[in-house]
């Protein structure tokens, strides 16, 4: 980059402006918190209206001085803008302040840096950097119009930015390559998982939403779990039983934000797949957030772009201590679950929520009562093996008579292994 990075305690100016002609306009609260977030400690905030942005430095020139007012006056070094910006304003604007300028992408990349811990999660980060950075390299070299010449130093007649984008390139292409090895590893877990039958379902929501907490609360798990922005990064795979349905595989994702940069999306699109490849996705949401409603839409937008739109959903309002109500279900007209209302924090709600997921993935449950011959004793025992049966009685004709409930999957392999026909053993059953 132009300027290098400071170790740490970097003291930054904030600039947010309100354009007219932006239909969704981004939050200045949102933007201190992504910055505290980073490290960074805002010791200004300067804002203000335009109709559109210069194409110079985004900013006019009154504001211009200003932002350079604050930056001497706080000896901040960086500026932090809450809009995208061309490489070109970006740079003008650092020969201008003679501080390092970064936008809301830049922003979000370093958070995203910082939180990574798995090796999958910090090469999604790279590769994103990556791209980010190959449109802002005539920043750094400015001052070197080719490469040096002497003994040692000629080098093979291409400019010095030409040589970095080459090595971004191959960089690139490598860590591609190694992200789609990644993505194959996935699909293998998934296609495992497929083939035992067991449902993935998938936490997903906006940031700071509670959507670790509430993981942790349900699976006895230890992800991070921290009060800022972007705290979980890394994907977690946990087990978790669910009466009547058995083990469920439940996943704890990435948070969402307003305006992603598509290249995170991108990057992290061997993440997000987890969440796409789901049976069932729990939409938690922090009531108490004054931007509940646009958070929601962001987070459909999200779902939609990586192709989680037509996935079954759960919303569950997560923080209700924080509005003093009580954890509750509300239904539709149709008795369908709506909504989910508890706290992960006070663990208050965490059984409606269960009964909400044995509900929606009981949708081929199976359960009645079942007449079985002496010669199908085997039967009987792999259905008490399986904790399925509810109760049992003998008839007249000393035939058992089960009642059972299962999963239909479960319910068929149980046949297969003893020989008998699935389809005819569930044209027997009789419901209730």
């Amino acid at each position: 980059m132009f300027f290098d990075r400071p170790d740490s305690g970097e003291r930054a100016v904030l600039v947010h402006l309100d354009l007219t002609h932006e239909k969704e306009r981004e939050d200045p609260r949102e933007f201190e918190e992504l910055v505290l977030s980073a490290g960074g400690d805002p010791v200004a905030l300067i804002g203000g209206q335009r109709s559109s942005p210069t194409p110079r430095y985004f900013v006019g020139t009154g504001k211009l001085e200003e932002i350079r007012q604050q930056v001497v006056h706080h000896e901040a070094e960086i500026v932090l803008f809450n809009h995208a910006l061309s490489p070109s304003q970006e740079r003008n604007l650092e020969q201008e302040l003679q501080c390092r300028v970064l936008d809301r992408t830049g922003l979000i990349l370093d958070i995203f840096a910082q939180r990574a811990r798995t090796h999958e999660g910090k090469l999604q980060v790279e590769l994103a950097q990556l791209q980010h950075m190959s449109t802002r390299l005539v920043r750094g070299w400015t001052h070197l119009e080719r490469q040096k010449g002497g003994i040692g130093l000629r080098g093979p007649g291409e400019t010095q930015l030409e040589t970095d984008r080459r090595l971004l390139r191959v960089r690139i292409t490598s860590i591609t390559k190694r992200l789609d090895r990644v993505r194959k590893q996935r699909d293998q877990g998934r296609r495992a998982r497929d083939r035992a039958d067991i449902p993935t379902v998938s936490l997903v929501g906006y940031t700071n939403a509670g959507k670790s907490t509430l993981f942790n609360a349900l699976t006895q798990a230890e992800v991070l779990v921290a009060d800022q922005l972007f705290a979980t990064l890394d994907p977690t795979l946990r087990r978790l039983k669910v009466p009547d349905i058995g083990p469920i595989v439940l996943a704890d994702t990435v948070g969402f934000i307003r305006h992603l940069p598509h290249k995170l999306v991108e990057a992290f699109r061997a993440t997000l797949e987890e969440a796409a490849q789901s049976d069932l996705l729990i939409h938690v949401i922090d009531c108490a957030d004054e931007e509940r409603a646009n958070n929601i839409e962001q987070v459909q937008s999200v779902l939609k772009e990586i192709g989680a739109d037509n996935i079954p959903v759960i919303e569950v309002y997560n923080k209700v201590d924080l509005l003093e109500a009580v954890p509750r279900i509300d239904r539709g007209q149709e008795n369908e679950i709506e909504k989910i209302w508890l706290s992960a924090q006070q663990k208050t709600g965490l059984t409606l929520l269960i009964e909400g997921l044995a509900e929606n993935l009981a949708e081929d449950l199976v359960h009645g009562h079942l007449k079985l011959i002496h010669e199908q004793g085997k039967l009987r025992a792999a259905f008490y093996h399986h904790g399925a049966v509810l109760s049992e009685r003998f008839d007249d004709q000393g035939f058992c008579c089960l009642e059972v409930r299962l999963s239909k999957s479960d319910f068929c392999r149980l046949a297969s292994a003893q020989k008998i026909n699935p389809d005819q053993l569930l044209s027997e059953l009789v419901n209730g």
